[in-house]
C-alpha cells in the first residue's frame, strides 16, 4: 500500500514523501492517526497544489515584511516618561509602551514579544530597538524618551 505522509513518522519519512508500507500499518496507524493518507493520484495533486499555495502565502509575506521592515528604518516614536528630580525616568520603558506607542503615532501594529531589546531603557534619549519581523528578518526602531 502506498501512503502519503502528511506529518513526519519517526523511521519512515518526512512530509510529503509517498512510501511503500504494509496494509495494517498504513491503515490501521498511518491513516487511522491522521500521519498519512492514501496515496492516490488525486490525493497527490491536492497534496502538490497545496503545498504550491503554502509556498507562494509565504514569498507574499515576507514581502510585507520587508516593506514593514523599511517603513520602522525611517519612522521615530517618541515616548513621554515622568522623570525625577535628578533627570533620570522613573521606571523604565516597558516593551508595552513602545508597541502601544508604535500603533498611536504610526498605525503599526506589532506585539511586544517581537520587540528584541536586552538592556531596559532607563535614560532620556534617542535608542534603537531590534524587531523580530520573521522568516530571519529584523527591523531596527528608532525610538526618543522625552521627560514630562
Amino acid at each position: 500500500m502506498k501512503v502519503l505522509l502528511i506529518k513526519d513518522v519517526k523511521g519512515l519519512g518526512k512530509t510529503g514523501e509517498v512510501k511503500e508500507v504494509k496494509d495494517g500499518y498504513g491503515k490501521n496507524f498511518l491513516i487511522g492517526k491522521g500521519f498519512a493518507r492514501h496515496a492516490t493520484n488525486d490525493v497527490i495533486k491536492k497534496h502538490a497544489a497545496g503545498e504550491r499555495r503554502k509556498a507562494d502565502n509565504e514569498v507574499k509575506e515576507i514581502e510585507e515584511l520587508k516593506k514593514l521592515q523599511e517603513r520602522l528604518e525611517k519612522i521615530k516614536v517618541i515616548i513621554h516618561k515622568k522623570l525625577g528630580n535628578t533627570g533620570h525616568l522613573f521606571g523604565s520603558v516597558t516593551k508595552e509602551e513602545i508597541a502601544d506607542a508604535l500603533k498611536a503615532q504610526h498605525d503599526i501594529e506589532i506585539d511586544k514579544k517581537h520587540i528584541n531589546h536586552k538592556e531596559a531603557i532607563k535614560m532620556v534619549g534617542e535608542h534603537n530597538l531590534d524587531f523580530k519581523l520573521g522568516h530571519a528578518l529584523h527591523g531596527t526602531l528608532h525610538i526618543e524618551v522625552v521627560g514630562d
